[in-house]
């Protein structure tokens, strides 16, 4: 008998993160519909809201405040010399710094 409920118990942990993963249903898909006053509003909103976005200027500068403080971009570096297989080795000094 006392297996029975440490199986329950165990069953509702294991349970618990599938049951978070379940999607949520709405099942009530038509809810309330906006009166007309509500739908007049909200085309009013929208319509100022495009009247306002067309009052923005177009940003024809860089707001790069730091721009005028920057090199020139790097130049392309030279072809590759000789590689290091086919020059003469370095020779070392007589004396080492470590």
């Amino acid at each position: 008998m006392k297996l029975f409920p440490v199986a329950a118990v165990l069953l509702a942990v294991l349970a618990g993160p599938a049951y978070a993963q379940m999607p949520n249903l709405n099942l009530l898909q038509e809810g309330p519909g906006k009166t007309p006053e509500e739908k007049a509003a909200e085309a009013e909103r929208d319509k100022a809201y495009k009247e306002t976005l067309k009052k923005i200027p177009d940003s024809k500068a860089s707001n790069d405040p730091w721009g005028g403080m920057r090199s020139d971009p790097p130049k392309q570096a030279a072809a590759p010399k000789a590689s290091a297989a086919t020059s003469a080795p370095k020779k070392k000094s007589g004396t080492t710094a470590n």
